[in-house]
């Protein structure tokens, strides 16, 4: 019973944070600075630490739960999108993001190849970050739901 409540506030920590990041904090970045470049600038960063946290996090969720069931971790659903969701962040920490980092380097200017590509890779980053916060919802609202079953 203490290993799911450790599981479930890391868990917590870490999807609250990629939602307080991802969908409070940047926003207000956007909107409170005028300069757009230093809003994506700073967002990144905090993109980059999420990311990493999020890989830390994941890893030792993974152990856990590998430590807990041994061979029957991918038995369950629960094990399956626990690991999909750690190369959610992988993908895009590993990928997505020095891709968008060398599309930037190259100057986004309105209506350009290099505009339309940031727009592309910037999309899918989203829906990346998008599916690893409800796959965190789901994991949380139905560990929580039936204790010790998770």
């Amino acid at each position: 019973m203490k290993q799911q409540r450790l599981e479930n506030l890391l868990l917590a920590i870490w999807v609250g944070a990629m939602i307080g990041i991802g969908y409070v904090a940047t926003p207000v970045l956007f909107k409170a600075l005028d300069d757009r470049s230093l809003a994506g600038s700073t967002a990144g960063q905090m993109f980059s630490v999420i990311g990493i946290a999020g890989l830390v996090i994941g890893a030792v969720l993974l152990i856990l739960r590998y430590k807990d069931e041994s061979l029957s971790l991918f038995k369950h659903w629960r094990g399956w999108l626990l690991t999909l969701m750690l190369l959610l962040v992988a993908s895009g920490s590993f990928i997505l993001q020095p891709m968008i980092a060398d599309v930037k380097a190259l100057g986004l200017v309105e209506g350009s190849a290099a505009a339309k590509k940031f727009g592309m890779l910037h999309g899918i980053s989203s829906l990346l970050y998008m599916a690893t916060v409800i796959g965190g919802c789901l994991l949380l609202f139905f560990s929580l739901r039936k204790p010790g079953s998770a």
